[in-house]
């Protein structure tokens, strides 16, 4: 009895994102460019980004999302030389000018780019952010993000912040944000009244003052009203200051784990912290990532071992398809270009490690004993041959994906770990990169999710067709702004007037407008 009420209850269902880096070359996969009907090369071109963008919502895919660096990888032999002749992440485009032309020629794919809140300033970041929610009817989000790249620092003339300090800046530039974007202008001033001749009501439009610890702005916000007013807010972090940072800000979470149960754990734990921030902890939604890469940079780097993981990378629709496909990529895999990704995402230069000896990193060192205890971690959890580590089986693991679970296989194969994925981490999705391109992308649309539907485990359409992201990432119709219970609701047009009433001032943390 107690089976068939399980098979009756509805499953939950899940989006899928398409995961992408503008790089004019591979995004991850070093090497892939040179494969035959690889157009990664071609990615320096508009049309590959309305392709793209056509693709997605043909089949109803949630979102593109872009990750993004200011920096390429320097660490591996000294020098970017090795990622340079791989072709992979170098060469990149500002994915925020790409946008629009992707918004023109859809109307319900929605987009989410990053943007760091060390190196641009709050008040530019809120005017192209509300620039593209107006020229996308509502469907951008945000990746906030901190910045933990040397290289990045160097390249805007600062010093690397630490890591904890990061997040104390990025808390107040929050602040700035919401301010500009929810508190500047109120929802009646635009008016477009012609008998009274008055387009945008003054007495409605104020301006920010802040005064805080580490920022400081006097002005209006550049724009009316968008239709989101605050983009969708996306971010990763596992280390406290990022959990808590996530808890009250982040609507969509990139988790950790190489398997479903740790990921389980880190989602109970963040939604018991966004339930003690008063937010109803089901409206933050999780996402598995099929890219592993960002974060072993974003955590190992800064002494946390979590690694995004990964699920599906090639599908055939049978498995000897699917390994014929594999055994491609693998013919056309950078090992060095691998090795310099890791390089880049570890701060550890594997030039100086042979080939084709077991590795063993300097144990002495807190970051090289992190990743020597990651790489076992790895073996135990996923690996079913106890291989030891080279640097060229590393980076050949690398140059097809990255270090998480990948298997080679059909359909049917991938949407059964995708479900245990749902069942045993209650995750709400996956972002989805790509080992050959167009390739990966077209077999995920194709062959993946048909399967996926037909288990009832992914929607079959948009919430809102042609409606906002958030409506559709929480599929709930009407909710374009932020939910009452998220923390940046409490920056609308009548805030001051509030603190005011209740006698508060706290202008020193940011509070006060």
């Amino acid at each position: 009895m107690g089976s068939v009420t399980a098979e009756k209850m509805p499953r939950k269902k899940i989006h899928l994102n398409f995961f992408e880096t503008a790089c004019t070359g591979n995004h991850e996969c070093s090497g892939q460019w040179s494969a035959p009907g690889d157009n990664s090369r071609t990615k320096d071109s508009l049309k590959y980004y309305t392709d793209l963008a056509k693709l997605a919502e043909k089949h109803k895919i949630t979102c593109i999302f872009f990750a993004d660096t200011y920096a390429g990888h320097d660490v591996y032999g000294g020098s970017m030389d090795a990622v340079l002749r791989a072709g992979t992440q170098v060469a990149q485009l500002d994915p925020l000018v790409i946008i629009s032309a992707m918004a023109a020629v859809t109307e319900s794919l929605s987009f989410g780019v990053t943007g760091s809140t060390s190196y641009i300033p709050p008040f530019p970041l809120a005017r192209t952010f509300s620039t593209l929610d107006h020229l996308t009817k509502g469907r951008i989000a945000w990746n906030v993000v901190t910045s933990w790249s040397k290289a990045a620092a160097e390249a805007f003339g600062r010093d690397l912040v630490q890591h904890d300090k990061r997040y104390e800046i990025a808390e107040e530039y929050m602040d700035v944000v919401y301010k500009l974007w929810n508190g500047s202008w109120a929802d009646d001033s635009v008016r477009w009244d012609v008998e009274n001749r008055v387009a945008y009501e003054p007495s409605r439009i104020k301006k920010i003052e802040h005064r805080g610890e580490y920022l400081k702005l006097s002005a209006r916000h550049q724009l009316h009203p968008s239709p989101q007013r605050t983009p969708v807010i996306f971010q990763a972090g596992t280390s406290k200051s990022g959990m808590a940072f996530a808890a009250r800000h982040a609507e969509a979470i990139y988790i950790g784990g190489m398997i479903p149960s740790q990921a389980a754990g880190q989602i109970k734990a963040s939604r018991a912290l966004a339930a003690a921030e008063g937010r109803d902890p089901t409206t933050m939604k999780f996402f598995a990532a099929i890219s592993p890469c960002k974060s072993l940079a974003s955590e190992l780097s800064s002494f946390h071992k979590t690694i995004l993981v990964t699920l599906a990378k090639v599908i055939g629709r049978t498995i000897e398809e699917a390994q014929a496909k594999f055994d491609v990529a693998a013919r056309h895999a950078d090992i060095i270009g691998g090795l310099a990704q890791f390089s880049g995402y570890t701060n550890i230069d594997m030039s100086k490690y042979p080939l084709d000896e077991e590795l063993k990193l300097d144990t002495t060192k807190p970051g090289e004993n992190m990743v020597q205890a990651f790489l076992g971690n790895f073996t135990d959890s996923i690996e079913t041959e106890k291989e030891p580590w080279t640097p060229r089986r590393l980076g050949m693991k690398m140059a097809l994906g990255g270090l998480h679970p990948s298997p080679v296989g059909t359909p049917e194969m991938i949407a059964d770990i995708i479900e245990q994925w749902i069942d045993e981490a209650d995750i709400d999705g996956f972002n989805i990169a790509y080992v050959s391109n167009p390739g990966s992308f077209e077999d995920v649309v194709t062959l993946l999710r048909p399967e996926l539907l037909k288990r009832g485990l992914i929607f079959d359409d948009y919430a809102v067709p042609g409606g906002t992201f958030r409506e559709n990432l929480l599929r709930q119709p009407g909710q374009h702004t932020l939910r009452s219970d998220h923390y940046g609701s409490r920056f609308d047009y009548g805030f001051e007037e509030e603190k005011k009433k209740e006698g508060l001032s706290n202008g020193v943390e940011g509070l006060k407008v």
